[in-house]
């Protein structure tokens, strides 16, 4: 479900609670940073934001009404339908669009031109009600030229405007963006929220294996229902069990899964992704003497086992190199089956002396 029409947001009700308060106060910031990791419910926020404030402050009222409990629209309000729709002639929203005419791939960043059309869109009378809302999604995609026009904006917002600048990285943004903003930082989700969403939209799914894509999302349920939609738990299975071979890989097993995982562009960024945070959970854990339970049965000592045989810095140095590596990979089309096979020989290569 996309967040334009999710209507549930779990594991963010300090964020939610504190843009009520500033709603029901009076005392509402033109413009809003929602922080955090990818995956985690920062579009959801917004689209939520957006409902309840085209609404009017909800079904209670707002504020010149009985102050409503959350920021909750019900689905079927004419509000949370239009913009479900993408039809609701108070709200714009500006994001990535597509490269090609097939859909396949998005642009690298938001155009100049998308922002600059804010300002127009501001400009005018509302057409349904009190307020105009934007939403950026996400405000680190714009480049050096649409990061200054929305600064502009920023300086001179108009009245009955609202723009909620959602942000995966806000210290790569401009200071002067973030301090014209009122941040709201959203946490990763716990396990047991992630277990809820996964059962929700996942049904049919395997007990074990929710909890362990779960343990495996590090807090994002984007990540989670992708893992879940592309196979990545048992991709995961399949990538320990090579490392489990260490310190002298199975060649033919990793040439097989090479030209498995290299196939799709889904499969091989889901084990890029998987891969790198293997070694950095290796590291931290290792470091922490962290205790979390397995997703495959045994890989807690077996990485404790490859970080003290390699000793840490050069451990570092392999994720440093395996990340650089998939970037690469990304950025001048690398063959993608020798891009897995170096990484895991990256890996080999620590056990030598």
């Amino acid at each position: 479900m996309s967040p334009r029409s999710t209507h549930e947001l779990l594991g963010h009700g300090g964020a939610e609670a504190a843009f009520l308060d500033a709603w029901t106060s009076g005392r509402l910031a033109h413009a809003w940073l929602i922080c955090g990791p990818r995956g985690i419910g920062k579009a959801t926020l917004a689209y939520r934001i957006a409902k309840f404030v085209l609404a009017g402050g909800g079904e209670g009222g707002g504020l010149f009404g009985d102050m409503p409990d959350d920021l909750a629209i019900s689905p079927q309000h004419p509000v949370f339908r239009r913009i479900t729709s993408g039809g609701h002639a108070d709200l714009k929203v500006v994001e990535r669009s597509w490269a090609d005419d097939k859909k396949v791939r998005l642009k690298s960043e938001i155009p100049v031109d998308d922002v600059r059309g804010i300002g127009d869109f501001l400009a005018l009378t509302p057409a349904e009600g009190g307020w105009r809302v934007v939403i950026v999604d996400a405000v680190d995609e714009l480049n050096r030229s649409g990061a200054n026009a929305i600064l502009k904006i920023l300086e001179e917002p108009p009245k009955n405007a609202l723009l909620l600048l959602v942000s995966h990285s806000p210290g790569r943004l401009l200071p002067t963006i973030r301090s014209r903003c009122r941040r709201l930082v959203l946490q990763p989700l716990s396990e047991d929220v992630l277990v809820t969403l996964l059962r929700r939209f996942q049904p049919d799914m395997d007990e074990t294996d929710v909890q362990s894509v779960a343990r495996l999302a590090e807090g994002s349920i984007g990540k989670a229902l992708a893992l879940a939609a592309d196979g990545g738990l048992a991709l995961y299975r399949d990538m320990v069990g090579l490392i489990g071979a260490w310190p002298r890989l199975d060649v033919g097993a990793l040439h097989s899964f090479g030209d498995k995982v290299a196939k799709g562009d889904d499969s091989f960024r889901t084990f890029s992704d998987l891969f790198s945070g293997w070694l950095a959970t290796a590291a931290t854990r290792t470091a922490k003497n962290d205790g979390t339970a397995d997703v495959v049965a045994g890989e807690t000592a077996l990485r404790r086992r490859l970080v003290e045989a390699a000793g840490l810095e050069r451990w570092i140095k392999v994720w440093e190199k395996t990340n650089h590596l998939f970037g690469r990979a990304d950025a001048v089309n690398l063959d993608r089956k020798l891009v897995i096979v170096n990484a895991f020989l990256a890996l080999e290569r620590l056990g030598r002396p």
